[in-house]
């Protein structure tokens, strides 16, 4: 499945065996894991702002940087991290 011009995903034992062997995308992450949503959730989820979603960006996605990847992915929706706050209050 195309995601942009430089990114795509795949569920593909192919694709698997192709990287093993030398071939295949330039770059790649591998993800294991599972997720599971009722018939609607995930996209109710999506139009009560319950996910944030950016722009898709190669640099981030494939670099081994991992101390502040998501740091740097939510800086491209313009949120700042060290300006968040694990407090509540009231007005």
């Amino acid at each position: 499945m195309q995601i942009g011009e430089y990114v795509a995903l795949t569920a593909s034992l192919d694709i698997l065996r192709t990287i093993a062997g030398g071939a295949g995308p330039r770059q790649s992450l591998l993800a294991l894991g599972y997720a599971g949503w009722g018939a609607g959730q995930l996209d109710s989820e999506i139009q009560a702002n319950g996910w944030l979603s950016a722009p898709a960006d190669e640099a981030i996605l494939f670099d081994a940087q991992l101390d502040d990847k998501w740091e740097r992915a939510i800086g491209k929706i313009g949120v700042r991290v060290d300006r968040l706050s694990g407090e509540a209050g009231h007005a």
